[in-house]
């Protein structure tokens, strides 16, 4: 067996629009390829050896063994590996259980589809599924060695990619609440929400923690003396540099037992307690002093350690935190009982895991020397042996929650300490005998008030009730009736895309918004281009969807995005399928119109259920899609009585049509006319009929998003077929002696668009043509027998690149395609896209229309440009400027009088 491509997908896909997170591999069966699994000698019994615990696996029969039943009556080995590959991450702590094995239309070959909880983890548990098969049909069996490599390979990849738990726990409740969140590139940020709506965090950190306050928190002893001033309880302290300060900072805070801990330090380390002579208080001054220049002398408080968490000025939590221990069983030493305790699967290094590795160091032998034990005393039964003097989580103690038990008065102190600082998430932490009685009754005091503060102590208590502390975090960043959202307009089709995106673009800039919007020709962000280039995938509306400025996105979604990543979102609040036609087939195993439809109707499948599904209704193939969305359906058609149209109406719905000359919404039993074709200018008088469709279907979904007739109208006599506006989308350019038209067209439905226009010309019609390499033998000579119908002269060229293809073989194709038409045609081959741009532009007759349909838009428009600056210099007689027909004008080009 052999894997041709891993693919990755991130959002909804072809696959499903529930499960985002899905490997897709393309699978050769080679040798086995018309094998199934009961026919392969010794290989169900040595899988079942090698996992046994596939026996849980349902598979499509619905039960516990389900799966290896199908593997005892032969199943081919693409499903095979699919549930291997499953198996694998589930072992290793990441429980999956999608899938999905097609067989493509090459025999042989698979696509098998698998959930992944971590991206790397899900590539290397397909390659390590086939690895693993393969071994078993070549030998009967896989090392137990190499099966524990790679589980502990997948735990290793699951661990790396670990958010924390603080940044876990925030997550995880966005997830339930249906707020989208992404990790940024920077600094471990987070980003929760869409666009002007969302805020970003790192770790417990948010975009609404005051800097000021955050520089406070971490100036200890400033802190505390503004507390102090405030009245709440403290510790008398002091700080010093020098060693040689001592003493008189000890007297000044009245003398032993004190407290030394370094200014800026965090997770415990450094700090000492209950000092009680004068070489302690040295020794303690060496390890505070190692971890900051300044260090902290304070007055000893005994008591419990408590961290009190406050989030938007209320107390959400409190744990108690006990220091690193062990107890007693009157049989183990202290270092065994330690082994013994770090054995324990909740236990890892650093903060990722619940509870954190007990590590012996200076500060244990040296508690332990204060208790009078060493690592080889045995504890008798029940005795308790603490291992660090200070609480903290990240040196091994453990939490117990105690929320329930804290005063009202303690609650009250707290949430003023939280406010003094002046942080909106805090940890206060609290030194007391006792948590339910007030401080100042029992002696107790505020020690520390820290920002970012940990969440694990009171997420995964190692004692009481968990406690969802990232819930108010939320409630704080996204209050009750507030939307962590921006609107959603996503655009896909065969053609039409781009300018029907610019056009929702363009509405959506009426109401005052800033809008972004994605495109093949680049990423926009209200008037400036942010990126250019194809920009139609995942990764380009995500970039929209971080930015903090953008209020409405608008994005055009490609084919070629949705198959390789899936969506770069999770809804959309309006959907639009302009049209399904054959292009880009047999690419990516989607080999017939069939199949095309059902990867783009992705994107309205995605669509909120209160949200809209935009549908072109004279495409059978399109407003079939209404069967499988959730959201609301309106239709647009071009024929004012199409039956869709009509039965959609009278059961209420909404839709748009071009009746009578007008663009039109239909509501109920209401007509809502927008304009007439001829004013709105991007359907060059109303001739370009593929342009009113796109227009019908901008308008459709501006309105079902609510915005209002007049935007829309606005919108649409403002909206030209420009350079600016729409590049490479029936640009028309007057040369004076000829007129150039620059399309984007590459696929026979484009060109027939284009076409319908342009046989209404009334001089001669020179066409550049060409198509993309990748496309299907056939694609290419329709080009050629479309071409043929268009134009009298043809100049076929080539794409830069071809694709794949040698060089000259896609206008071989197109011009076989020429020579289907009856009436013979002249034409050219001319490889280069530049020099067969000139050679046509050099020898357009008087009146011609020249119409170019480019891979490289910007190019040609600099070309026409070039042409005419050439004319200028060698003419005296001048010419007009290279600009763009004005739609109506009644001196340059008047479509009304084609």
């Amino acid at each position: 067996m052999k894997i041709l491509k891993l693919q990755t997908l991130r959002g909804p896909n072809y696959w499903s629009i529930r499960r985002h997170k899905l490997i897709v591999m393309r699978l050769d069966l080679e040798e086995v390829a018309n094998t199934p699994s009961n026919e392969i000698p010794g290989f169900v019994d040595g899988l079942v050896r090698v996992l046994p615990s596939l026996y849980n696996h349902f598979c499509s029969l619905g039960h516990e063994g389900g799966f290896l039943t199908r593997l005892r009556e032969g199943t081919y080995l693409g499903h095979v590996v699919e549930h291997v590959a499953l198996e694998l991450q589930e072992l290793a702590g990441m429980p999956v259980g999608f899938g999905r094995t097609r067989e493509t239309a090459t025999a042989g070959i698979y696509q098998v589809v698998f959930e992944y909880q971590n991206e790397e983890a899900g590539r290397y548990a397909g390659r390590a599924a086939v690895r693993l098969c393969q071994s078993i049909i070549d030998t009967g069996t896989y090392p137990q060695r190499e099966l524990d490599q790679d589980l502990a390979d997948l735990r290793d990849f699951k661990a790396s990619a670990s958010l924390g738990p603080s940044t876990e726990a925030i997550v995880r409740e966005a997830e339930a609440r249906n707020i989208p969140w992404f990790e940024l590139s920077s600094r471990s940020l987070i980003q929760l929400g869409y666009g002007a709506k969302s805020h970003r965090m790192q770790a417990t950190l948010s975009d609404r923690s005051s800097i000021l306050a955050v520089e406070l928190a971490g100036d200890k002893e400033g802190a505390k003396r503004l507390l102090r001033d405030a009245g709440i309880p403290v510790p008398k302290g002091t700080v010093v540099r020098y060693v040689e300060d001592l003493p008189e900072a000890i007297a000044d805070i009245g003398g032993y037992p004190i407290v030394m801990k370094p200014l800026d330090g965090n997770h415990g380390r450094g700090i000492t307690i209950d000092i009680n002579s004068d070489a302690q208080a040295e020794q303690a001054f060496e390890i505070a002093s190692s971890v900051s220049k300044s260090v902290i002398v304070e007055r000893y408080y005994p008591g419990r350690d408590f961290r009190v968490l406050v989030v938007n000025g209320k107390v959400v939590a409190v744990a108690e935190r006990v220091p690193a221990h062990v107890i007693g069983d009157g049989r183990s030493t202290i270092e065994e009982l330690i082994e013994r305790t770090n054995s324990d699967p909740q236990r890892g290094d650093g903060h990722d895991n619940i509870l954190t590795r007990i590590e012996i160091n200076h500060d244990t032998w040296t508690l332990l020397e204060k208790q009078g034990y060493s690592l080889n005393t045995v504890l008798p039964s029940g005795e308790v042996c603490y291992l660090r003097a200070t609480a903290n989580l990240s040196t091994g103690g453990i939490a117990v929650d105690r929320t329930d038990e804290i005063h009202p008065q303690n609650v009250w102190i707290c949430q003023r300490a939280a406010r003094i600082i002046g942080l909106d998430i805090a940890g206060i932490d609290v030194v007391t005998p006792d948590i339910s009685r007030p401080l100042p009754e029992v002696g107790g005091v505020i020690v520390e008030v820290n920002a970012a503060p940990g969440f694990r102590m009171h997420t995964n208590p190692s004692q009481g009730i968990a406690r969802n502390v990232a819930e108010p975090v939320l409630n704080m960043l996204f209050p009750p009736g507030t939307s962590c959202r921006i609107p959603i307009f996503a655009i896909t089709g065969t053609n039409g895309k781009t300018t029907t995106t610019r056009l929702i673009a363009h509405i959506c800039k009426q109401t005052g918004q800033t809008v972004g919007y994605t495109t093949t020709d680049g990423i926009y962000i209200g008037d400036y281009l942010v990126e250019k280039g194809d920009t139609t995938g995942p990764q380009s509306a995500q970039l929209i969807l971080q930015d903090p400025t953008v209020e409405v996105a608008v994005l055009e979604t490609a084919r070629g995005g949705i198959l390789r990543s899936g969506l770069g979102f999770d809804h959309c609040d309006v959907g639009v399928v302009l049209n399904v036609q054959a292009d880009h087939l047999g690419i990516g195993d989607i080999d017939t119109v069939e199949q095309l439809a059902d990867l783009k109707a992705v994107v309205v499948e995605s669509a909120w259920p209160n949200g809209y599904a935009v549908l072109n209704a004279d495409d059978p193939l399109v407003a079939g899609m209404a069967r499988q969305v959730k959201a609301q359906v309106a239709y647009f058609s071009m024929e004012p009585h199409n039956p869709v149209i009509k039965q959609h109406i009278q059961q209420g719905g909404l839709a748009a049509v071009y009746e009578n000359g007008y663009l039109s919404i239909l509501k109920g039993d209401w007509t809502l006319r927008i304009e007439q074709a001829e004013n709105v200018p991007i359907t060059l008088g109303g001739r370009a009929n593929f342009m009113i469709a796109n227009a019908l279907a901008a308008s459709l979904a501006a309105f079902a998003q609510g915005i209002s007739i007049e935007h829309i109208r606005a919108a649409l006599t403002t909206f030209r077929t420009s350079v600016e506006q729409t590049p490479g989308r029936m640009n028309l350019f007057d040369l004076g002696a000829f007129s150039v038209l620059v399309d984007y067209a590459h696929n026979p439905a484009g060109y027939e668009a284009v076409g319908e226009f342009v046989q209404k010309w009334p001089g001669q019609r020179i066409g550049v043509v060409g198509g993309p390499g990748d496309r299907r033998d056939q694609d290419l000579e329709q080009l050629g027998e479309l071409s043929a119908k268009i134009f009298d002269w043809i100049i076929i060229k080539e794409d830069d690149d071809t694709r794949g293809r040698p060089r000259g073989d896609a206008a071989n194709w197109i011009e076989r395609g020429l020579h289907h038409h009856s009436v013979r045609r002249q034409y050219e081959i001319i490889h280069d896209e530049v020099a067969a741009i000139q050679f046509a532009l050099d020898r357009a007759p008087q009146g011609a229309l020249v119409v170019i349909l480019p891979a490289d838009v910007t190019r040609t428009i600099q070309l026409i440009h070039q042409h005419h600056q050439r004319l200028k210099e060698t003419t005296t007689n001048g010419f007009h400027s290279p600009e763009e027909v004005p739609v109506n004008s009644p001196t340059d080009f008047n479509p009304s009088s084609l």
